[in-house]
């Protein structure tokens, strides 16, 4: 029978060699990586801790990156705002300075330089980061303006702010340069100046008239269209003794011719002759006044037109003009029409009805019998009420009207018009069709010859050029661009080219640079000087009228949120890193000790295997 030694690979000495050897690679592997292991398996029982933690941590990096974009993108449009302002401030200091020498162009050096500062300002306006345009809201990829020559000069059969200034100035001089006002005499002894057309918003507003001509009476404004006089009595006026007509302009400022009466011969500017009768006296007062009133129309209206055909251009608003409607006795309806009422009276067609609903822009107005409160309206109010109501709730700063029979309803610049109603054919005796809808858009002067005008209407992609080109909604322009920058935390960070203080600013210095007149003109300089007032004015904010600041107040109001978020995800970055970090990674300084301390046992175990390898069962038995 063979005897055989011990079996290596099966003894219990060997298998603890081959464990040892097996720990040894282990070991050296995390020396050589740093991990636990290459396996999650053998990571240990906090494993699935860590891989929450790297789950976490991925998504942080994903925020910090949308953070650092974020931030990339507010800092570029803060820089291009504060260019913007201070170039408005510019051509604000050089209005404002007082300087109108009106050289060989018909410009001052002032307007001249403004072209080129409109020109600037309308490309930072089209400034992009990151591959998209900054000042367009949510239209990241559409330019927020067009060319500054299609703004000025039109496109093809779309016209521009030029062609609009030129309109409208022809429709607020009317015919005879008097800006659409009629200056007659009544009687020998009276003058009376009234607006040419009621319901007009064109030329010279009559807001106004007093007088200390001695036994003189004055009267209005009053009527339709609005009429104030002067009438002079059995004497002459004295010597000294003054009449103010007041006027409002089309931009919203006022002004006033002041006359007074001299004995001086010939009588001195701003000032009548006392004639020999109260006759010969009340002829020199028309003269005068229709000499003042030309001087103003020439100057202030001039420069008034400029700046409202340029608000009507780059300030949209929504405006829908109903059909010619009359009454139940059969005349135009107007202002004083009711809502309802029996038949042959000053009331609708169709009345409204206790119960019946108007909606405007998603706000419901509510018909009762009477006591109306809130938004409501008593089913006997007139016309008037109704648009008064309407234009609370759309916010328009120009008022609703009714005139020769029409309806113009005018929304506010923030939002389209959309108007519904339950009584469908009430809604037509006021000259509409269920819905009333009408998108922003410029406004152009309407009806020919456009010195005879007497409306605005809406101006079309086709006939008006659209100098913003970006996302136009009805929303914040804060919340056109928004970026989530944390599982709770959303900023935002949008900008439109024609939000309010963009807006403004743009209006007035493109009408600055836009607005000329003959070297020549004795008017020339008059006229520059109050265009020049009235654009510093409106490169001034007024109130609680956004400012340009205001805008990157916002953003910097983002960028404090992101820099508050990114300081609590770098702390929670930390956190998650460390125990991924424990729970993964080892100690080499611990590896290598460990390393050291088994390739002692296992050189230790190689000595006992070979010295129980040197062993046989011959060398225990006795020799015979």
């Amino acid at each position: 029978m063979a005897i055989y030694g011990v079996g290596y690979g099966y003894s219990p000495l060997g298998r603890s060699i081959q464990d040892i050897k097996a720990q040894l690679d282990n070991l050296q592997t995390q020396l050589a990586s740093g991990k636990k292991s290459n396996v999650y398996s053998g990571m240990g029982v906090n494993e699935g801790f860590a891989i929450f933690a790297r789950a976490q941590l991925s998504n942080l990096s994903a925020y910090s990156t949308t953070i650092t974009n974020v931030k990339t993108t507010i800092s570029t449009a803060n820089t291009a705002l504060q260019s913007f302002g201070q170039i408005a401030s510019q051509v604000k200091s050089a209005a404002g300075s007082g300087g109108a020498v009106v050289n060989g162009s018909g410009q001052t050096v002032g307007q001249q330089t403004s072209v080129l500062q409109l020109r600037t300002m309308l490309e930072m306006l089209n400034t992009q980061a990151g591959g998209r345009y900054l000042f367009s809201g949510s239209a990241i990829d559409t330019p927020s303006v067009a060319s500054m020559d299609d703004i000025l000069n039109g496109s093809g059969t779309a016209a521009g702010l030029k062609q609009l200034i030129a309109e409208r100035n022809q429709a607020d001089l009317g015919a005879t340069g008097l800006g659409r006002l009629v200056i007659s005499s009544p009687t020998a002894t009276s003058v009376s100046v009234a607006e040419d057309v009621a319901g007009s918003p064109f030329g010279l507003k009559l807001s106004g008239i007093t007088s200390s001509l001695t036994g003189a009476t004055v009267s209005g404004p009053s009527g339709s269209p609005p009429v104030v006089s002067v009438a002079l009595g059995a004497t002459n006026p004295n010597n000294g003794d003054q009449v103010t007509f007041s006027f409002k302009l089309p931009d919203g400022t006022t002004e006033k011719v002041q006359l007074t009466a001299s004995s001086a011969t010939p009588p001195p500017a701003g000032s009548f002759a006392i004639g020999a009768t109260p006759a010969a006296t009340a002829a020199n007062l028309n003269s005068a006044l229709t000499g003042a009133i030309g001087t103003l129309a020439g100057t202030s209206l001039v420069a008034a037109s400029a700046m409202a055909a340029s608000d009507n251009f780059f300030n949209w608003s929504a405006q829908s003009t109903g059909s010619v409607t009359a009454n139940k006795a059969g005349s135009l309806i107007t202002g004083a029409t009711a809502l309802s009422g029996a038949a042959g009276t000053d009331s609708l067609t169709t009345n409204f009805a206790t119960g019946d609903t108007l909606t405007v822009n998603g706000t419901t107005i509510s018909f009762v019998a009477s006591g109306a409160t809130g938004n409501q309206l008593n089913v006997n109010d007139s016309i008037q009420t109704l648009l008064a109501k309407i234009d609370s709730i759309t916010g328009t700063s120009t008022a609703s009207t009714v005139s020769g029979g029409a309806i113009t309803l005018r929304g506010g610049t923030s939002s389209d018009l959309t108007i519904t109603s339950s009584n469908t054919s009430a809604l037509s005796a006021l000259g509409f069709s269920s819905p009333v809808s009408a998108s922003r858009a410029s406004l152009r002067v309407g009806g020919s010859p456009l010195n005879a005008a007497t409306a605005l209407v809406s101006g079309t992609p086709a006939n008006t050029v659209s100098w913003y080109t970006g996302e136009n909604g009805s929303g914040s322009a804060r919340a056109s661009s928004t970026a989530r920058v944390d599982q709770t935390s959303v900023v935002q960070y949008g900008v439109r080219a024609n939000e309010q203080a963009i807006r403004s600013a743009l209006q007035s210095v493109a009408a600055f640079a836009v607005v000329t007149t003959s070297p020549t003109s004795p008017n020339a300089t008059a006229l520059i000087s109050a265009l020049s007032q009235r654009v510093a004015s409106g490169l001034t904010p007024q109130g609680t009228q956004q400012s340009v600041a205001d805008i990157q107040t916002d953003l910097a109001n983002a960028q404090v949120s992101m820099k508050d978020v990114g300081a609590r995800q770098n702390q929670a970055q930390l956190t998650l890193q460390n125990l991924v970090d424990q729970t993964e990674t080892v100690s080499s300084d611990q590896v290598a000790t460990e390393i050291l301390a088994l390739q002692t046992r296992l050189q230790a175990s190689y000595q006992t295997t070979s010295m129980l390898s040197q062993l046989t069962l011959v060398k225990y038995l006795p020799v015979g």
